[in-house]
């Protein structure tokens, strides 16, 4: 029964929420099925069994003492150097759908082309994880910050003289990312105070780990900063199931040319406090879309709308996160995707996701010129880079007045995404000597 109350504690009833406005129903009820047989079964947490902390990770310590005991516990040659194959494990905190997607989920398809194999587990399934970790020649700590469950991995990891990469895609360990985050104000005090409390133990396992590998240039930089580790860059790509879910969705929208459907700018909201980045261009957006006939705002995911005026508000039409397929079959009704953000540390570092989600259905961006999505568009050809030679209104008004150049804008998109963002083991996704480190 004092399990079964705990699960209404005040500070899980918080984080449920945070993960309901940010990930929709179905990813909070995920995570809540999670925590709540770990809590009240154990399950998913072997190394987490109530008695003293020395007798934690039951599976690896049960082990290492029977071969201590028999003068085996110490390897001379790590797995890599004893068999030509390469198998990479990949732990940690898989709760993020797109998370998860775009880090871990497609380094299969990735690294397949050299016949590297991949598998990966969430850090709290702890029987799996060490699984993986005995079959393994490279290791890859995902997102982990400091927990009994990280050093336990690490400590197998370097008995095995195995080589470990650590990977993460937002600068979680940067106490000045958070400290001057524009959309602070929106995710809420206490939440703030939670990530800038982590930071600190997010950058010491990421400087426990060989080598780093972030997913853009401004944050492979500003990692540099926490770290003398090498830190390597690996974009998020298109993978290939992702540009047939696409390309599936866009077959389904067959009336764009119509006169009478209004043209139809997409905002994809991904997380909590993107209110903050939508309230650098409200004013030229309402301007859009009030000021002609037959447009409309559409507005994906968590977001608060209550600040719209009452005109704009009135064009606008707000759709919650579904699965994959859903997002994509929304994104693809719409004709193009703006993608404003704030000029800050935290935002500097962001990838192109929403950038790649909407072209893989064929939709031109308009993007900032802070974040990764920038450098993903050709200006002028394939979307727009909103700058000095560039303005919100101008470059929404081109495509509004030209819808068949919209279109063919947005093929021309999707054809240099599937030229040069989709799974290579080159340049511009990956670093080369990152794909040595792993072949080496």
């Amino acid at each position: 029964m004092t399990a079964f109350l705990s699960l209404f504690r005040p500070s899980h009833l918080r984080k449920f929420w945070d993960v309901l406005r940010r990930d929709g129903f179905s990813a909070a009820m995920a995570r809540a099925r999670l925590y709540g047989r770990v809590i009240l079964f154990n399950e998913g947490r072997s190394d987490l069994n109530s008695g003293a902390s020395a007798h934690r990770h039951r599976p690896f310590l049960a082990f290492w003492e029977s071969i201590a005991q028999e003068g085996a516990f110490h390897v001379t040659q790590a797995p890599a150097v004893l068999t030509r194959r390469r198998r990479i494990a990949v732990i940690g905190d898989l709760n993020l759908p797109q998370c998860k997607k775009y880090r871990v989920e497609q380094l299969t398809e990735l690294w397949q082309e050299n016949g590297v194999e991949v598998e990966y587990a969430h850090f709290l399934d702890f029987q799996r994880s060490a699984d993986l970790i005995e079959k393994a020649t490279h290791l890859c700590l995902y997102r982990l910050s400091q927990s009994e469950q990280a050093s336990a991995y690490l400590y197998e990891a370097r008995r095995l003289r195995m080589p470990v990469l650590y990977d993460i895609d937002d600068p979680l360990f940067s106490i000045s990312a958070y400290a001057t985050y524009s959309n602070a104000k929106e995710i809420g005090e206490g939440l703030r105070w939670h990530f800038l409390s982590q930071a600190a133990s997010f950058a010491s396992v990421m400087n426990a780990c060989d080598i780093v590998s972030v997913s853009t240039p401004e944050l492979q930089a500003h990692a540099g900063l926490y770290t003398t580790r090498p830190v390597f860059l690996r974009r998020n790509f298109a993978d290939t199931e992702s540009l047939s879910q696409g390309q599936a969705a866009a077959r389904t929208v067959t009336d764009k040319m119509s006169a009478s459907r209004p043209f139809t700018v997409a905002f994809s909201s991904g997380s909590n406090g993107r209110e903050a980045d939508f309230a650098t261009i409200a004013a030229d957006i309402e301007r859009f879309v009030c000021g002609g006939a037959n447009r409309r705002l559409l507005v994906i995911g968590h977001f608060d709308t209550s600040r719209f005026s009452p005109e704009l508000l009135n064009r606008t039409e707000t759709v919650p996160f579904g699965d994959y397929d859903e997002y994509l079959q929304t994104l693809a009704a719409a004709d193009c995707m703006i993608l404003p953000l704030t000029d800050d540390i935290f935002n500097r570092c962001k990838s192109g996701v929403r950038l790649i989600d909407a072209t893989t259905v064929g939709l031109p961006c308009i993007a900032t010129q802070v974040g990764d999505a920038g450098t993903m568009i050709e200006h002028g050809r394939t979307g727009f880079v909103v700058g000095d030679q560039c303005r919100w209104e101008d470059a929404l008004s081109q495509l509004a007045n030209d819808r068949a150049g919209a279109i063919e804008m947005g093929r021309r998109a999707r054809a240099h995404l599937e030229q040069h963002w989709s799974a290579r083991l080159a340049e511009p996704i990956i670093d080369r000597e990152l794909v040595n480190w792993v072949m080496a």
